[in-house]
C-alpha cells in the first residue's frame, strides 16, 4: 500500500482531492432540526421571563398594596403593573400557546400560567360587569373586554378561554365567553352580506388581522356548544375575505380592502398573512368534516401555504412585506408561519415531506432570536393599515411588542409534537423527512 509523501497530504483541496459537495456551507442560520430538549429550553426562557413580568394579582393602585380580598374591589384596584396587559390579543395568543406546550411537553406549568390568570380576569369580572352596568365610564382592569368596541378587545382570549374550559379549567368562564361571543355575533360592525369589517381608516374597510380576531372563537365556540351557525359563520368569514383580498397569482393576501376603492392597493403584510394562516388551521381543528365548507377551507389553507413558502428568505424568516424582499426579517410572521405550517403537517393537511425543512428552518430562526432574557427581538409593534410602502418598511420593532410571544410558544410545541411522531436526517448535505423503510 503506497503510503501518502507529505505533498500530497499537503494538496490544496479541489475536485480531485476533496469531495467539495460536503463542505460545510456558512449558514447564517442552525441547519438542521433541533432536538425536543433544545426548543424546550428556549420555550422555558421566555415561561421564565413572562412568569416574572406578568404577575396574576391585584392591586391598590392609590396605597399600591397587593388586594387579595374579591370584596374590597373598588375603584382603584389595577393588575399588578407587569411588562404586558394581561387582557389584550396578543395574549389571548399567548395563554394558547402555553395550553399548547403543556400539551407538547407533559410540563403543567404552562397551562397553570393560563389557566391562574384567566382565573383572575373570571373572578374580578362579575363585581365589574356590575358597576359597569350602572357607569359605563367606571375604572376597571377589564374595561376592554366586558365594553368592548373591536375585536382585538377580546376575540382572541375568548378563544383561549374556551380552549382551558375543554382543557379541563374548573373556572366558569362561560359567562365572559357568552359575553364577547355575543358582541362578535351580534354587534361588531359588518358589511351587508355579514363580512366582518371596521369604519377606519376608511369606511367599510376589512381588516385581514380581524378573521383571526373572530374566526377561532367563533370556531371553538362552535365546538363547545354543538351549534352550526357559529362554524357557518367562520366559514362564511374566510370565504368572503379571501374573495376580497386574496391574490391567487402570488398565493397571498393583501392586508387591507376598502370597499369604496376603485383599486385596492396591495401590500402583503407578513404577520396580517399569519393571522389569515394560523385562522385556517384554528378553523379546521375542529370543524366538522362534513360541513360544507370543510374542503373551501382546506383547499385555502393549501394554496396560501404554498405561497408563503415560496417567499422564505434564506435565513429562515420572512420578510416584513413578504414579497419585497428589501424589507426587514420579522420575527412574529415567521413565528406564526412555523406554527402553522407543522400544524398542518401534523394533521396531514400538506405533504409534510415537502414543507416540514421549511417549518424547522423557520424555528431555527425564530429560536436565534429570543434572548437569554427570555425576550423575543425582532417584532414589528402593532401595526394599522396603510397604502403606501413606507408604512410598513420602517414600522419599529422592540422586544416589549407583545405580538411575538405566544406565536413564538405556539411554534416550538408544536415543533415538538411534530419531532416525537417523525425522524429528520441530513441525507447529501440537505436536511430530509426520513422515510421508514
Amino acid at each position: 500500500m503506497a503510503i501518502p509523501t507529505l505533498a500530497n497530504a499537503q494538496q490544496p483541496a479541489n475536485d480531485v482531492t476533496a469531495p467539495l459537495h460536503l463542505l460545510q456551507p456558512d449558514y447564517p442560520t442552525p441547519y438542521g432540526a433541533k432536538t425536543t430538549q433544545e426548543i424546550k429550553a428556549t420555550i422555558d426562557k421566555i415561561y421564565a421571563f413572562l412568569e416574572k413580568t406578568t404577575p396574576a394579582s391585584l392591586i391598590d393602585s392609590k396605597t399600591k398594596q397587593e388586594v387579595t380580598d374579591l370584596k374590597k374591589l373598588n375603584e382603584n384596584t389595577i393588575f399588578a403593573p407587569g411588562t404586558f396587559r394581561l387582557t389584550s390579543y396578543e395574549w389571548g395568543v399567548t395563554y394558547a400557546g402555553m395550553l399548547l406546550a403543556t400539551e407538547a411537553t407533559g410540563d403543567t406549568k404552562y397551562a397553570n400560567y393560563t389557566n391562574k390568570r384567566l382565573k383572575l380576569i373570571a373572578d374580578i369580572s362579575p363585581y365589574y360587569k356590575k358597576e359597569l352596568a350602572k357607569n359605563s365610564k367606571f375604572p376597571s382592569p377589564v374595561h376592554g373586554f366586558l365594553m368592548p368596541h373591536a375585536l382585538d378587545d377580546g376575540g382572541a382570549v375568548t378563544a383561549s378561554m374556551i380552549k382551558a374550559q375543554r382543557a379541563g379549567l374548573k373556572t366558569n368562564l362561560r359567562p365572559l365567553i357568552d359575553h364577547f361571543m355575543d358582541y362578535i355575533s351580534s354587534k361588531e360592525f359588518r358589511l351587508t352580506d355579514g363580512t366582518l369589517a371596521r369604519n377606519r381608516p376608511q369606511p367599510n374597510t376589512l381588516w385581514l388581522d380581524d378573521l383571526f380576531m373572530a374566526v377561532p372563537a367563533l370556531a371553538q365556540m362552535g365546538k363547545l356548544t354543538g351549534d352550526v351557525k357559529y362554524y357557518d359563520d367562520a366559514v362564511k368569514q374566510v370565504k368572503q375575505f379571501s374573495e376580497r383580498m386574496f391574490n391567487s397569482q402570488k398565493n397571498l393576501y393583501m392586508h387591507g380592502w376598502v370597499q369604496s376603492m376603485e383599486e385596492h392597493p396591495q401590500f402583503h403584510w407578513a404577520r396580517a398573512n399569519g393571522w389569515a394562516v394560523m385562522t385556517m388551521v384554528e378553523l379546521l381543528e375542529v370543524l366538522p368534516k362534513d360541513h360544507p365548507g370543510y374542503n373551501m377551507v382546506l383547499n385555502q389553507l393549501r394554496a396560501h401555504i404554498k405561497g408563503l413558502v415560496a417567499y422564505q428568505d434564506g435565513t429562515g424568516f420572512w420578510h416584513q412585506l413578504i414579497d419585497r424582499n428589501d424589507t426587514y426579517l420579522e420575527t412574529s410572521a415567521t413565528a406564526i408561519y412555523a406554527y402553522s405550517i407543522t400544524r398542518a403537517i401534523n394533521r396531514g393537511y400538506i405533504d409534510k415531506a415537502a414543507y416540514a425543512p421549511a417549518a424547522l428552518l423557520a424555528w431555527n430562526a425564530v429560536a436565534t432570536k429570543v434572548n437569554d432574557k427570555g425576550e423575543v427581538e425582532g417584532t414589528c409593534v402593532g401595526t394599522g393599515m396603510g397604502f403606501d410602502p413606507a408604512f410598513y418598511y420602517y414600522r419599529p420593532i422592540n422586544v416589549f411588542a407583545a405580538h411575538g410571544y405566544g406565536p413564538v410558544i405556539l411554534a416550538g410545541s408544536e415543533i415538538i409534537l411534530m419531532l416525537k411522531n417523525n425522524e429528520f436526517e441530513i441525507n447529501d448535505s440537505s436536511l430530509q423527512l426520513k422515510t421508514r423503510k
